[in-house]
């Protein structure tokens, strides 16, 4: 019954393919009467997005010539087309003299062309829709539903931004314009800002916020915090946003943003429990154990109430393909907006491919993968990663590019790479025994690192390298920017 229906379907789709076989002679026509015509279709139109495919050859004949400075007539194509047998068709090479001379202006050329380019993308919607009903309604035991629509999806994204996109080259003046307006952008936020606010001044300071496109690293080792840095930037994001018009007149967020968190290693509950135990000032333990006092329960309350509109959106699947972990981005900037999304952490997210070519290419295709993600959603990704064990060989544990595991394409495709290093960390590993004539000394120096953080910006393509100095509260597992004595007074940049 369900493949009866999908012949039915498939049949009357094949039948409807959309075309425009005179709008094609048109433009043919145009192009071999004035190779000038050329510069103005080129960026439109391309020889697959014929209908008729004698068209498409002569198309790409005509613009391989031309792209040589060479000339793209009825006469210089014959030659090349005299053996087509679908020319022999339509009348052989007379045919391209036919073209020309029914021509009636060269002005419509550039209309001809978007006119075929809508019909061939028209035509792939078709043959995606063909291609759906028939996956859905063949019942194969290796294509799990789930999967079907996650390509169907990236299938109809793609077609999508192919429709919207000519690409090419931007006059100065509209790419100034672009400029001005981030600029403004920045200004009418009053931080000086050219991307969205972390939350953190000092780092914000240093970054100028997270810039739309780029890809930003953020590593460390084990137990240094990247995870609590990574959702304490989420959730500073999410809860500050609102949306309005932008300096460009466009609908958006103008202060946070929508934030999407990708979370590989800890589920959606253990990651909440950690932004309500950071912002509640609540050890995560006594939140677990429910022992709590009745002002720490109602400060757990209001903070629970600001998560519950809050626009943070937690995908918690272990083991994300790139691919698929794409597609789920792209569906959430359709369905609820994307400023910003943040991945936890890299090397946990699995190549498209599923071929096992060793590791380096493996996250080669993944970095390369989540910057192409970035520039497509035109918003920030944050990648958490995980550094190799040379760090623990040095004397001076502050981390290096070097020490990125798989640290080629990680350190070529990110704009910004930061890592996190707390020194206390190292200092408790050396604790000596309370007996110990150095236990005095050891406690002294440990009172002065308590609490201290740095991010160290090892690569910044928009602005310098260097140290920001956070605040890390371990027992709420929160970053925050640190309290500087000014004057005599206390100043806290939060």
């Amino acid at each position: 019954m369900a493949d009866g229906s999908a012949d039915r379907t498939t049949m009357a789709a094949t039948q409807l393919q959309p075309s425009n076989i005179e709008a094609e002679q048109a433009l043919l026509g145009a192009l071999l009467l004035n190779n000038e015509v050329f510069d103005r279709i080129d960026p439109i139109v391309k020889p697959e997005h014929f209908y008729e495919p004698v068209h498409g050859r002569i198309f790409e004949l005509a613009s391989r010539r031309i792209q040589k400075n060479a000339l793209a007539s009825p006469v210089t194509l014959k030659p090349f087309l005299a053996e087509d047998e679908g020319l022999r068709e339509l009348g052989g090479t007379d045919y391209l003299a036919r073209l020309a001379g029914a021509t009636i202006s060269i002005v419509a050329a550039r209309d001809y062309a978007e006119t075929i380019r809508d019909l061939a993308l028209r035509r792939d919607l078709v043959r995606i829709g063909e291609e759906i009903t028939v996956r859905a309604a063949s019942f194969d035991s290796e294509a799990e539903p789930t999967e079907q629509i996650t390509e169907a999806e990236q299938a109809l994204y793609t077609l999508a931004e192919r429709g919207n996109r000519e690409g090419g080259f931007i006059n100065f003046a509209n790419a100034a314009a672009q400029a001005a307006n981030m600029v403004n952008a920045a200004f009418q936020r009053g931080g000086g800002l050219a991307g969205i606010s972390s939350g953190l001044n000092e780092l914000d300071y240093k970054l100028g916020g997270f810039r739309d496109s780029d890809l930003i690293i953020l590593a460390a080792r084990p137990s240094m915090g990247k995870t609590a840095l990574g959702v304490n930037i989420a959730f500073n994001i999410a809860r500050k946003f609102k949306k309005g018009t932008r300096p460009d007149g466009s609908e958006g967020a103008v202060s946070g943003g929508v934030v999407g968190f990708f979370s590989l290693e800890m589920s959606s509950e253990q990651l909440a429990n950690r932004i309500l135990a950071a912002e509640s000032r609540i050890k995560s333990h006594e939140l677990l154990s429910g022992r709590l006092q009745e002002e720490d329960f109602r400060r757990f309350l209001e903070v629970a109430r600001e998560l519950e509109v809050t626009p943070l959106y937690i995908d918690d699947t272990p083991a994300l393909p790139i691919s698929t972990l794409a597609a789920r981005a792209r569906r959430l900037k359709r369905q609820f907006g994307l400023d910003l999304l943040v991945i936890d952490y890299l090397q946990l997210v699995r190549p498209a491919s599923g071929r096992n070519d060793g590791r380096v290419q493996e996250v080669t295709e993944i970095t390369q993968g989540l910057k192409a993600l970035a520039k497509e959603l035109d918003i920030p990704v944050i990648a958490l990663a995980q550094l190799s064990r040379k760090v623990e060989d040095r004397d001076d544990k502050r981390p290096q590019l070097a020490d990125l595991r798989e640290s080629g394409s990680i350190e070529q495709d990110a704009d910004v790479v930061m890592f996190i290093f707390r020194e206390e960390y190292y200092h408790e590993r050396l604790k000596p025994s309370e007996e110990s004539d150095k236990f005095a000394e050891w406690k002294a120096e440990g009172d002065k690192l308590f609490g201290k953080a740095e991010i160290i910006i090892g690569k910044q393509r928009h602005g310098p390298i260097g140290t920001v100095d956070l605040h890390f509260e371990g027992k709420f597992t929160k970053f925050s920017d640190p309290v500087r004595e000014v004057a005599g007074f206390d100043q806290d940049f939060t």
